[in-house]
Order: structure tokens, then C-alpha cells, then sequence
């Protein structure tokens, strides 16, 4: 049987048809093979974290054996996953880590509120450590598994938080700690060491709903340890002090949150009971 050629303007069309088909498999080839990379590059991303979490903990085990006393505890670690995607908090989890901070209120409720977060890291505890307005505490305190809110700075956010707090019904009060602005920097959160005393007594006496763990500090940027100890580190020790002596409270049971990727070591040698690393676990913060 003879069959006629197929008129130009149909052989045109089948062409087409064909190209499309070719470039539709190709793109097909693509994206399994972008989705093979982004799976590589995650994997890696994990154990460098996995690496990270490693190094981290020996140097904090290390900075604990060389202090001239013995701690009631090993300094918590909170692996600070600040602008990281979810795989690497879940990779960290997976290591062992279970405490976890977070600077930007969005970013913790989405992650604190991730179903694979909540389906695989359930003893997952989530540290605020940001710079909190009141206006943002109900979303702040809506996230499952908050453990703490290191950024408390005044009377004022301690009672919206305490109020919040109450509304939501639960069986146990919020641990909170009351930053500090021990460089007395511009633009730096924190009450002044003068109000922390202050800021203290009106969660001790004013806020049933919170637990007052003890208090907060950024040091300044780039400090050289070489030069002395941290100045922010003395001068928070010594609002702990102030606030012991004044309000009859034992210093041993007020925290130190103090140190980060650069000085977490000096920080636990000056007292610190409370390290937020990020950088030196998850590598290099990518920018907001």
C-alpha cells in the first residue's frame, strides 16, 4: 500500500510536535537531575552540621574540664539555626541537639510549626533570642515546643508576655531571662543595668505565669579575649550579683546566657551556663 507524503504544512506540524516532546523530556531530565544535586548538597549540608555539632561540643566539653570549679551542670547548648532551612535543624536533632534558637519571630514559627519538624524532632525546645516587640508575642508564644524567651527587657514586655501566657491555659509557667545591654551600645536590646534589678522583681512579683531563669547578654562585637576578660561578661555578672544581694536570691540559681561562635569558651571560663553557637554548627549565615 502506497501512502502519499505528508503535505509540507503537516510535516511542519509534526516537527513541531516532535521538538516540543524533545524539549519536554529534556526538562523532565533536568529537574530530576536538579532534584538528585539538591539532594546531594542537602545530604552535605547535614554532615557538615553533623561535623559542626561534633566540634562544637568538644570544645565546650574541654572548656568545662579547664574551670577552677565544678559546674551543677554542663552550659546548655543552643544550636542557633537562624536563617537555615529545616533539613539542617533536623540533622542536628538527629545528633542528639534538642535546644535550638531562633533570632526572627517569623522564622520561628514557621519552623516551629514545620509538620516533618514536629513529626521528627519532638523533644525539639525552642529558644526566642531576637529583639521581641509586644505586638509580636502572641505569635511568639503559639509556637509548639517554646521553651524559652531569652530576650525579655522590660517591665512592660514581661507583663504582655505573662498575660499571653495566662490566656493560653497551660500547666506550666515560661522560662524567661531578662536581657541585659551590658555595652550600653545604641541600637542594642536589652534594659540598662541599672533597670535589670527592677525588670527582675516585676517577674518575681507581677508575673505568675513566668519562671525568671536569669539573664541575658550580647557582648560587644569582636571583642579580643587577648586583651582581658570580656568586659560584658564581667559586667553581667555582676547585675547578677546586684540582683542577688538584692532581692535575697542565690546567684546559683540565676543563668548566665553569654558567648557565641567567636567567644563561647571565654564566656563558659567567666561563668556563662547558656551558649548560642550558630556559625561554627551551621556554617555561615546566609543574608535575610
Amino acid at each position: 500500500m502506497h501512502f502519499a507524503p505528508l503535505s509540507p504544512t503537516l510535516a511542519s506540524k509534526h516537527d513541531a510536535d516532535k521538538s516540543e516532546i524533545l524539549e519536554f523530556e529534556v526538562l523532565l531530565i533536568l529537574l530530576f537531575m536538579i532534584g538528585i544535586l539538591k539532594r546531594c548538597l542537602s545530604i552535605m549540608a547535614g554532615e557538615d552540621v553533623i561535623r559542626g555539632l561534633a566540634d562544637v561540643r568538644g570544645k565546650l566539653e574541654n572548656a568545662v574540664q579547664k574551670l577552677s570549679y565544678k559546674p551543677h551542670s554542663e552550659p546548655r547548648l543552643v544550636a542557633v539555626s537562624k536563617t537555615k532551612p529545616k533539613e539542617l535543624v533536623i540533622a542536628a536533632y538527629d545528633a542528639g541537639q534538642r535546644h535550638f534558637g531562633e533570632n526572627y519571630v517569623q522564622e520561628l514559627a514557621e519552623k516551629g510549626s514545620d509538620p516533618e519538624i514536629l513529626e521528627r524532632c519532638p523533644d525539639i525546645k525552642w529558644h526566642f533570642i531576637g529583639h521581641l516587640q509586644s505586638n509580636k508575642v502572641s505569635k511568639v508564644l503559639s509556637v509548639p515546643n517554646l521553651h524559652m524567651i531569652e530576650t525579655v527587657d522590660s517591665e512592660k514586655l514581661a507583663t504582655t508576655v505573662n498575660q499571653n501566657w495566662g490566656k493560653l491555659g497551660k500547666d506550666y509557667n515560661l522560662k524567661i531571662m531578662v536581657q541585659v545591654n551590658t555595652s550600653k551600645e545604641e541600637g542594642k536590646s536589652g534594659c540598662s543595668t541599672d533597670c535589670a534589678k527592677k525588670v527582675v522583681e516585676h517577674v518575681l512579683n507581677n508575673c505568675p505565669n513566668l519562671e525568671f531563669v536569669g539573664l541575658m547578654t550580647i557582648g560587644m562585637y569582636g571583642y579580643d579575649v587577648s586583651l582581658g576578660p570580656n568586659p560584658d561578661f564581667i559586667t553581667l555578672k555582676e547585675v547578677r550579683k546586684d540582683v542577688s544581694e538584692a532581692l535575697n536570691r542565690s546567684e546559683e540559681t540565676m543563668e548566665l546566657s553569654m558567648g557565641m561562635s567567636d567567644d563561647f569558651e571565654h564566656a563558659i571560663e567567666m561563668g556563662s551556663t547558656n551558649v548560642r553557637v550558630g556559625s561554627l554548627i551551621f556554617g555561615a549565615r546566609e543574608k535575610k
